[in-house]
């Protein structure tokens, strides 16, 4: 039987993407991405969870992410869980993060940054046509 490993994520990116061009051109840009869970506890309480997701993006989608994504944007990603593993001083380590195969930037174009607080400002309903879509259309699954 086959096995599937997809990842598709809602959160807002916790910082500004870190972009490494290597000799060859190609990019890679890594970013952190927040996502929340409310929900009440025994006593009724309301209570909030958050899971920090580590994101790589390569090559084209790198150069749209480092021109685009800013921290606290909103995005949606797919991508694969991937696992890195190594020896440091002869004990096994490993680092978990998201592949990212593409994204969509959610939020619309009238976001723009507030000159007292130089915090996102979202100014009425998002417009689909606003949105930037890294995804192929050959990724599409029919």
């Amino acid at each position: 039987m086959a096995s599937l490993n997809k990842v598709m994520l809602i959160g807002h990116l916790g910082k500004d993407p870190v972009v490494t061009t290597f000799e060859s051109g190609t990019k890679i840009a890594k970013v952190t991405l927040a996502t929340s869970e409310k929900f009440k506890d025994k006593n009724g309480n309301p209570q909030e969870s958050t899971e920090w997701h580590n994101l790589e993006i390569w090559g084209d989608q790198a150069k749209i992410a480092e021109q685009y994504l800013r921290k606290g944007k909103l995005i949606y990603v797919e991508g694969k869980i991937k696992t890195d593993s190594w020896e440091d001083n002869g004990i096994k380590k490993y680092r978990t993060f998201i592949r990212v195969s593409g994204f969509t930037m959610l939020g619309s174009a009238g976001e723009q940054k507030s000159p007292n607080t130089g915090e996102e400002k979202s100014e009425g309903t998002p417009n689909p046509d606003d949105f930037i879509n890294t995804n192929s259309i050959d990724d599409l699954p029919f």
